[in-house]
C-alpha cells in the first residue's frame, strides 16, 4: 500500500504497517475507546486486512503500551488512568525540555526557518478550524498535524535521534488522552486559555535562544493541557474498563 512520504515520494509499506498506522490513529483520536475489546474479527472487518498483519500490529502497539493483553490471550485498548496520564506527561517534559535545550544550542538558519514556517502553518490551520461552524475531519486532522509539526520543529536541531523518537512516543501517549477529551474545544477559549499565544511565546523564546524561558514555557504548556484533560475526563468511569475481559 503506497503512502505519501514527507518529501513527496511514495513510501511502500507492509500490510502490518498499514493496519498499525490505521489502528494507532484510531486509538489516538478516541474512535476506538479506552478499554474496548480488540477482537480480531472486528479489526479484520474494520480495516479489511487478514489476521496475521493485525496480530503483528497489535503486538507492536502492546510494546508501546497503547493496547494491553487479556487473560484470554486477546487484546483491548489500554484504559485511561489519571496516574498514567501524568506520568506520561512528566516524562514527555523531561525528554522534550532536554531536546529543546540542545536544539536552541545547535539550531542554525535552516532550523529557524523551519520553526517559523511551522508556526505560520499551525496558525493558518487553527484559524481555518476556528472560522468553521462545524470543523470537518480533514480540517481538524490538518490542525493536529500542524500542531505536531510545530512541536517537532522546536526540538528538530537537538542532534539526537533517540530524543526525537522518544519524544514522538510520549507525544502519542499524551495525545490519546487529549484528543478525545478536548475534541470540539477549538482554541480552548471557553476555559480561558490562549493556546495560540502559548505557541507564539514558545517560538519567540526559541528564536531568542532563551533556553531557560523556552524550557519553562514548554513544561507549563504541557501541564496546562494535562490539567484540562483531568478536568474534563471522568477517570472513574473509564477506569471501570480495567475489570472487563476482552
Amino acid at each position: 500500500m503506497p503512502y505519501d512520504a514527507p518529501d513527496g515520494e511514495v513510501e511502500e509499506i507492509t500490510l502490518a504497517e498499514q493496519v498499525y498506522r490505521s489502528l494507532r490513529r484510531d486509538l489516538i483520536s478516541g474512535d476506538i475507546e479506552p478499554g474496548q475489546s480488540l477482537r480480531l474479527e472486528f479489526l479484520k472487518q474494520r480495516y479489511g486486512i487478514s489476521f496475521s498483519p493485525i496480530r503483528e500490529a497489535l503486538n507492536r502497539l502492546q510494546s508501546e503500551r497503547m493496547v494491553v493483553s487479556t487473560a484470554s490471550r486477546g487484546f483491548r485498548v489500554a484504559p485511561f488512568s489519571r496516574e498514567e496520564m501524568w506520568d506520561a506527561a512528566e516524562t514527555r517534559i523531561l525528554i522534550d525540555c532536554e531536546a529543546m535545550r540542545r536544539s536552541l544550542k545547535n539550531g542554525d538558519d535552516v532550523w529557524e526557518t523551519r520553526l517559523v514556517a511551522a508556526y505560520h502553518a499551525l496558525n493558518l490551520a487553527a484559524r481555518r478550524v476556528h472560522d468553521m461552524p462545524a470543523p470537518d475531519d480533514e480540517a481538524s486532522e490538518m490542525l493536529e498535524q500542524r500542531h505536531l509539526d510545530f512541536h517537532r520543529a522546536l526540538i528538530a536541531a537537538c542532534g539526537s535521534r533517540w530524543l526525537m523518537e522518544l519524544s514522538l512516543q510520549m507525544y502519542t501517549q499524551t495525545e490519546r488522552y487529549r484528543r478525545p477529551t478536548l475534541r470540539g474545544r477549538s482554541g480552548w477559549g471557553d476555559v480561558g486559555r490562549d493556546v495560540g499565544r502559548e505557541h507564539q511565546d514558545l517560538m519567540n523564546a526559541a528564536l531568542a535562544r532563551d533556553s531557560k524561558r523556552a524550557v519553562a514555557l514548554l513544561a507549563e504548556h504541557y501541564r496546562k493541557t494535562v490539567a484540562l484533560i483531568e478536568r474534563f475526563t471522568p477517570f472513574k468511569d473509564i477506569a471501570s474498563h480495567d475489570s472487563q475481559e476482552a
